[in-house]
């Protein structure tokens, strides 16, 4: 299913609607898409690199108002919404990362392979402040998309004579890396474990 969804993901890339679906996967994965918008920005970064930042500013917009969806369905499912989603033990992490970073925690899983799409509907559902979700979606999100459009962007055409090159092998390693993400995204939510009757309440 990874596979298929991984091959329909970058056909888009080519397609006049290419920009569109940026913009819709990159809202769709800060809630509840599996598949990260880093696959199709890449591929139309090698396309064209000179439009490397733009690409980047609407996969972070994208990102940023699907974070706030998230962050909407959290706020008003409550605990419930995300004890259906996920096990109580992921939930005592995001929680506890919250306690003790605040912000810092939806900047980071903004930035990093941390499921964002668990920080966003945390967020609505432990009552984080709006704005500093949003600064801290924006933190992130930016940081992160703007990094690979830097890197097309003033080395674009090397990477793409590499990746030509080489292609069997990239394909390699992105798939080790995709699996990867995956599987520390199962050790994230690792079995459910009961909340602390503070943590229930």
């Amino acid at each position: 299913m990874i596979e298929r969804l991984y091959q329909w993901t970058i056909a888009w890339a080519t397609t006049p609607q290419a920009e569109w679906a940026l913009l819709i996967l990159a809202f769709a994965e800060s809630s509840f898409f599996p598949l990260p918008p880093d696959i199709l920005l890449i591929a139309m970064a090698v396309a064209e690199p000179e439009r490397a930042f733009f690409f980047a500013a609407l996969c972070t917009a994208g990102s940023v108002f699907g974070g706030i969806f998230g962050y909407y369905l959290g706020n008003k499912g409550g605990r419930p919404i995300l004890i259906r989603w996920f096990s109580n033990r992921t939930l005592a992490r995001v929680e506890k990362l919250f306690t003790r970073y605040d912000g810092w925690a939806i900047a980071i899983a903004g930035f990093t392979p941390i499921p964002y799409k668990v920080f966003t509907l945390a967020s609505g559902a432990f009552l984080i402040k709006f704005r500093t979700f949003v600064i801290a979606s924006m933190i992130g999100r930016a940081g992160r998309f703007f990094l690979v459009a830097t890197l097309f962007y003033f080395w674009g055409a090397p990477i793409k004579n590499f990746i030509d090159r080489y292609f069997n092998w990239v394909s390699l390693a992105f798939v080790v890396l995709l699996v990867g993400s995956f599987f520390a995204f199962r050790l994230f939510k690792s079995p459910a474990e009961p909340l602390s009757e503070t943590q229930e309440n």
